[in-house]
């Protein structure tokens, strides 16, 4: 019998992944990835040039991504479908030899894989490399450490209500916020009224080709969905 293997693959750069990430890669039969229909996929193209001639690619198309709220049955429905149609298919192939699943930064943190392995469990056996978090790559590229001494730091989604976002990060040393694209102006509200827009920073595309670093405060136009913002933390130094 083989195995579903998820493989972090850190937060871009292909240079950050792990050497078992690699080498499981490199020798795969099978590569599964999650991307938006019609697109390539991040997680694709952090591999280019990895995946072997032989290798067969099987694309996991999502229904749905932003056309419907999350809050609504029906993306809940969609996308619920999906991931069952997917586990029993990755199972399917793992009856007889290994499938690689890849995953940008951990798949355990935030990782869309989750939905794939609750619902693995009792269909294949199931393998997780972790992976360095696209967060910690974004403060990282800012130069400066997210938390010093005792400093508590608070992980959010842009897609929370503006009231609680602003709640968490007023209650916070450091802060890293996900999720981002067109909850800009409403992060941006919020962090004005916890009274740290001037202390936080967007990163896009953090440790890849393109990398984009700018003040949250100034910040116009449009940034992607997978931007992430930090506020450092200014705890006990020596």
């Amino acid at each position: 019998m083989g195995k579903v293997i998820c493989v972090g693959l850190g937060p871009g750069d292909p240079e950050l992944m792990s050497v078992r990430a690699d080498r499981l890669i490199r020798g795969a039969n099978h590569v599964a990835y999650f991307r938006k229909l019609g697109r390539t996929g991040q997680a694709r193209k952090i591999v280019n040039g990895m995946i072997g001639d032989t290798a067969v690619e099987h694309p996991m198309e999502y229904p749905v991504t932003t056309e419907i709220h999350f809050s609504d049955p029906e993306y809940n429905r969609l996308l619920s479908e999906f991931y069952d149609d997917w586990a029993g298919r990755l199972a399917k192939i793992a009856k007889d030899q290994d499938v690689i699943v890849l995953c940008e930064g951990d798949p355990f943190f935030y990782g869309s894989f989750m939905h794939l392995h609750s619902r693995l469990q009792s269909l294949a056996e199931v393998e997780v490399v972790p992976g360095i978090t696209g967060m910690s790559g974004c403060w990282t590229a800012t130069g400066t450490p997210i938390t010093w001494g005792d400093d508590v730091l608070t992980v959010l989604m842009a897609t929370l209500p503006e009231e609680e976002l602003a709640r968490r990060a007023a209650d916070t040393d450091a802060l890293a916020v996900m999720k981002i694209g067109r909850n800009l102006p409403k992060l941006k509200r919020a962090l004005e009224t916890a009274g740290r827009l001037e202390d936080a920073w967007l990163i896009e595309r953090g440790t890849m080709e393109g990398q984009r670093i700018q003040r949250l405060a100034e910040a116009t136009g449009d940034w992607p969905y997978f931007t992430i913002a930090v506020v450092h933390g200014q705890g006990r130094r020596p």
